[in-house]
């Protein structure tokens, strides 16, 4: 049994997450606070396995206290924030204070339909990544030079990225190494919308190739890469010898919109041989049919390996399926990727 702390200053909000949660026959809501001094008290008295956290709160915002918690008692952490501006920085400043995973808080634009397995899914995630390989993968990212890898030379191919579960940072990890001229990539991150904005921008700030979240006609271009941006999927379309994407709404895939499955067998369809695929950590099954299927059309494909994964759920399942013709710590991917994108 997985047993949550719920951690958020609106009573219809504690009341909403508690109700969905219980719903599952595997999670518990063992207790529930209006602000982190009450949660500090709670996770003493209640030893939980998982806490939903808000950012802005009263008497003390969420970062802070989260910095505190995984200081003294380092908890698997999934943020519930609101879908602005200011909430989203919040949620990726979390992230990378040691959150897991960051979910839109629940009001009217989301029906409780709507949100309630992926709220199911994010605390299944939490409870089997734990804090240790969050953190061990953090601490190779603070290790990781940037743009450590070459590149003899731009060709048309396309690399396509999907993730989940602790995929925030291993993108960043993945893409801090990409040189100026890398092939286009196209990555689907499970997040919420506007969330995928501030990531992706955030890691444009950072990396030496464009980052960006994606708009429908955008070109795939070398040196630029598009993020799907949240509650869409996106699609990777060719005309003549020239890749691009399509926005496109349509029901969730795996429990995800945007889903990895859904680009990949886009890819698959039109890059083919030309493309290479990589699944990165997180939580399910989402991508590992696309990603047989691009490795059924000619194109080359990695999966992460459990050791470095945060979770090896998508991954892993890829590996069991034989969609994965390389197996590679997150290290080693970004350099063969490149040198696969070359062949």
């Amino acid at each position: 049994m997985i047993k949550v702390l719920v951690v958020d200053d609106s009573a219809v909000v504690r009341q909403i997450l508690s109700r969905e949660l219980s719903a599952a026959e595997d999670i518990r809501v063992v207790a529930t606070a209006p602000d982190p001094f009450v949660a500090r008290d709670k996770i003493i008295e209640y030893h939980p396995d998982v806490m939903t956290l808000d950012v802005e709160m009263p008497r003390m915002d969420g970062i802070t206290f989260l910095r505190k918690v995984m200081r003294h008692h380092p908890l698997p952490t999934i943020i519930v924030s609101s879908l602005t501006e200011r909430g989203s920085a919040m949620a990726l400043d979390a992230l990378s204070a040691g959150a897991i995973d960051v979910i839109a808080k629940p009001d009217s634009a989301h029906t409780l339909g709507d949100i309630a397995d992926q709220i199911i899914d994010r605390v299944r995630a939490a409870s089997i990544a734990g804090c240790e390989k969050m953190n061990a993968l953090r601490a190779r990212l603070d290790q990781s030079p940037m743009a450590s890898c070459s590149l003899a030379k731009t060709t048309n191919r396309i690399i396509a990225v999907g993730a989940s579960t602790g995929g925030t940072v291993a993108i960043e990890y993945l893409l801090r190494r990409m040189p100026p001229g890398a092939p286009g990539i196209a990555i689907v991150q499970h997040m919420p919308e506007k969330f995928t904005r501030a990531f992706a921008e955030r890691l444009n700030s950072i990396c030496e190739i464009e980052v960006r979240e994606a708009v429908d006609g955008d070109a795939l271009t070398p040196g630029v890469a598009l993020i799907a941006p949240g509650n869409f999927h996106m699609i990777v379309t060719r005309t003549g010898a020239r890749y691009g994407v399509r926005i496109k709404d349509g029901p969730p895939v795996y429990h995800q919109r945007p889903s990895v499955e859904v680009m990949f067998n886009s890819v698959a369809r039109y890059a083919g041989a030309n493309a290479v695929g990589v699944l990165l950590t997180g939580m399910g099954s989402d991508g590992a049919s696309g990603l047989l299927a691009m490795k059924q059309a000619g194109a080359h494909t990695i999966a992460q390996d459990e050791k470095t994964c945060v979770v090896f759920g998508m991954p892993g399942e890829a590996v069991r399926r034989g969609a994965a013709e390389y197996i590679l710590p997150i290290d080693s991917i970004a350099a063969k990727a490149l040198e696969l994108s070359q062949e």
